[in-house]
């Protein structure tokens, strides 16, 4: 169970971790008791929806710099520019792969968006090797 999320509806979960790859099921606009935030405000949706892929990808040790592709689904695909702003937000400079999709309906008719995601993980850092302590000098005889 992932902190913040509200049970799975059917039998999935939030989010896989495989090795470094991690798997975000398709989030939509709802917090933490199951309930639909932001009516029908794209923008508030939008922004739930990336709350919740945060959450998500934090549970798998990941952030949105780690993301590499994602999903959207749009009821309406009128509303890409106002939900591209609030991606903006959350992901800042950096650039997944994308692909969006207009779709007739979702799981609830009064979700108007979801988005799936893929991250992978850096490459774990190996440690610095270890200088070799000096070798003792052992005290050599002297010859006469």
């Amino acid at each position: 169970m992932v902190p913040g999320m509200s049970e799975p509806v059917s039998h999935f979960t939030h989010v896989v971790r495989a090795g470094r790859l991690v798997f975000v099921s398709g989030c939509v606009a709802t917090d933490a008791q199951g309930r639909v935030v932001g009516g029908n405000d794209i923008v508030a949706q939008a922004r739930q929806v990336h709350e919740n892929i945060k959450r998500c990808l934090a549970a798998a040790g990941a952030g949105f710099a780690d993301v590499c592709k994602v999903t959207v689904f749009l009821r309406n695909v009128g509303d890409r520019e106002k939900v591209n702003t609030v991606r903006k937000e959350y992901f800042g400079p950096h650039r997944p792969a994308s692909t969006l999709v207009e779709i007739s309906r979702l799981v609830r008719d009064d979700y108007l968006i979801e988005i799936e995601a893929t991250a992978v993980l850096p490459e774990p850092r190996r440690p610095a090797p270890r200088a070799k302590p000096p070798r003792p000098r052992h005290a050599r005889a002297r010859r006469k």
